[in-house]
């Protein structure tokens, strides 16, 4: 299926690693321009790299943290300078690691949560907004997760984080529906990214078997999903990449699992 990406223009926040990635590399191979935004100027590096091997004409890294207005703000007006001024796609992607019951957490890690996964996603959108209302299609997409649906007590910070973003976005595509700006979200299950293989040596597994870590996650929190294994970054990349592009013509304001079931169990 041909998503209307070639030439367009792309940005994905948080697309130097894991889920990120694997969208901002299913745009690249429909021919999309594609830049990503991150924290780590190696990983950006890396990232843009391997997307132009992969057909991206015009791919970018640019480093910045979305807590940050002002290099946010930077970020994109690089990109509009780069681009003509116009953004086809936003898809942001990013999330606090913050762990900790209510009882646990502190201000400060509140604070972190709120402002690293929602906050930032918010500078992310005002500041892409002017390229998106001149380009002739505009999309969002901001990822938020399926455990604002299925509550886990140690991550309570990174799920209120993840609401807001669902809650804002579909703010966002009432707003923005006049204009034909599509806003949808995508709520990923337990995938096999840094995050979690990170976290699954902390538990004794050292290896990135998505049945092994799926096990773990049903041992540890108690709702895996149906099927038993976690997710692969590739399997959600071309979800996200349809909801960023020309293809995706009358869908807004959705919330879309991608999770092997577990909103089912």
């Amino acid at each position: 299926m041909d998503l209307g990406l070639r030439g367009a223009a792309t940005v994905v926040v948080g697309g130097s690693r894991g889920m990120g990635l694997a969208t901002a590399r299913c745009l690249a191979e429909e021919g999309a321009r594609v830049a990503v935004v991150g924290r780590s100027a190696d990983d950006v590096e890396r990232a843009s790299a391997d997307l132009a091997q992969r057909g991206s004409a015009d791919a970018i890294g640019l480093v910045a943290d979305v807590r940050d207005t002002g290099q946010v703000a930077s970020v994109f007006a690089e990109l509009g300078k780069r681009w003509g001024g116009e953004l086809n796609s936003l898809i942001t992607t990013v999330g606090p690691n913050v762990q900790g019951t209510v009882e646990e957490l502190s201000d400060d890690q509140w604070h972190e949560a709120v402002d690293h996964g929602a906050l930032g996603i918010v500078h992310c959108v005002n500041a892409a907004l002017p390229l998106l209302r001149k380009a002739e299609w505009g999309r969002i997409v901001n990822f938020s997760a399926h455990s604002t649906q299925r509550q886990t007590t140690s991550l309570v910070a990174y799920t209120a984080a993840k609401a807001m973003v669902t809650s804002i976005s579909k703010n966002l595509s009432l707003l923005l529906a006049e204009e034909e700006i599509l806003v949808n979200v995508v709520s990923p299950g337990t995938f096999v990214t840094p995050a979690l293989t990170g976290w699954a040596r902390s538990v004794g597994i050292d290896d990135d078997d998505p049945y092994r870590l799926m096990e773990a996650i049903g041992t540890h929190f108690g709702h895996p999903a149906q099927m038993p294994r976690a997710g692969l970054p590739e399997e959600i990349g071309p979800v996200a990449a349809f909801l960023a592009s020309r293809r995706n013509s009358y869908m807004t304001g959705a919330n879309v699992n991608v999770d092997g079931g577990s909103d089912f169990v």
